[in-house]
């Protein structure tokens, strides 16, 4: 796939990168253990990311890639610092408004997929829909229409054992943007799929965010993937060493 995609009937033909701020990360650490066996799995880390801006987030095994991301995310706490996702503050949320952040205001894509397996694609897609108690009809269609986005519009009655590692992630991303959100976190969204199949993904993904104007923070060790991120992030052993 290349960038001249059409996404909910917008052509994307380079970048459409906009100066609003998404994300904004300040002094973020995150400590596992104490003392001697402490680990340091982000270390005082600051950022922030615009609209319509995908972000690659890169570095070693055991650099801090996820971690970052989950606290991001507010699928973990942090020791010390602030998140803030399009005006919402991450970091002193409850768990109510936490649960309501995810199902509205970021979206997650993981490595190993994560759909149901008893469910058709439709129905994967489908599901944070119905969490948000969108009507029949209304689903439906938004469905289809996520489906078609992805390249998927004549495998919605899959299951995922009948789709292609691709083709499951492709049904995930569609997922992640059912409620629309303002930001999309991928966590090493290629790192089961072969060279090929990992690229056209990055570049569905840089498509849906310059077309939409979301924000992506995509973590990934591929190099050949990097190329494609407006800008990104270098960890190393915790430290933010490079933007």
């Amino acid at each position: 796939m290349s960038e001249d995609v059409v996404v909910r009937g917008l052509a994307v033909g380079g970048r459409a990168v906009t100066t609003d701020e998404v994300v904004r990360v300040e002094g973020l650490s995150r400590t596992f253990g104490r003392g001697e066996h402490a680990v340091h799995a982000v270390r005082d880390v600051s950022f922030s990311a615009g609209r319509g801006e995908l972000v690659a987030v890169r570095g070693r095994s055991g650099a801090g890639k996820t971690t970052l991301l989950n606290l991001v995310g507010g699928l973990d706490r942090p020791n010390a610092g602030r998140v803030v996702v399009a005006g919402h503050e991450v970091t002193s949320a409850g768990e109510r408004e936490l649960l309501e952040l995810r199902r509205g205001t970021i979206g997650f894509v993981f490595q190993t997929f994560g759909l149901v397996p008893i469910l058709s694609a439709a129905e994967n897609v489908g599901v944070p829909l119905r969490l948000a108690r969108v009507p029949a009809a209304e689903r439906e269609e938004r469905v289809a229409v996520l489906l078609e986005m992805v390249g998927l519009g004549g495998h919605a009655a899959q299951r995922p054992y009948e789709l292609s590692g691709g083709q499951q992630q492709r049904v995930a991303v569609a997922r992640a943007l059912a409620n629309e959100p303002d930001l999309l976190i991928a966590d090493e969204p290629t790192g089961q799929l072969d060279s090929e199949t990992g690229r056209s993904i990055m570049d569905l993904l840089r498509a849906v965010v310059h077309a939409r104007g979301m924000t992506a923070l995509v973590a990934t060790h591929d190099s050949a993937l990097i190329d494609l991120a407006d800008r990104v992030l270098t960890l190393r052993d915790g430290h933010l060493v490079d933007d």
